[in-house]
């Protein structure tokens, strides 16, 4: 399934950007992508979490809350516990994506640094 579809006549409904939009807000913030990552190895209850991160109990809540309205995460209770694990695996392959555009970004600004470089020692 692609994101936009091949053709460039087709519009998607303002609705649908908006949905699309609001997944990628869940996951623009540092500390949910944190707990996202921690929870890659499988499901953790709220403590485990706190632990993997090193956020704050509350802090952790509030993410949870939000990433488990998103889809992205489950909540389930396992007696006293509350355990979270990833709903919607879809999200490490679109991190993956979005990791190596980055890491290529990188890699030609530090060519460009190098470059730089090379043309301030010839001075």
């Amino acid at each position: 399934m692609t994101l936009l579809p091949e053709d460039s006549t087709v519009q998607l409904s303002p609705t649908v950007l908006t949905m699309i939009a609001d997944f990628f807000k869940v996951l623009s913030e540092a500390s949910r992508l944190q707990i996202v990552c921690s929870l890659k190895g499988g499901s953790k209850n709220v403590s485990q979490i706190i632990e993997i991160t090193g956020l704050g109990q509350a802090n952790v809540s509030k993410h949870l809350k939000l990433l488990t309205q998103a889809g992205i995460v489950t909540r389930t209770q396992q007696g006293v516990n509350v355990v979270y694990e990833i709903a919607n695996p879809l999200v490490f392959p679109l991190c993956d994506l979005v990791c190596n555009s980055i890491m290529t970004q990188l890699q030609q600004q530090n060519q460009h640094l190098e470059s730089l470089k090379m043309f301030q020692q010839s001075f």
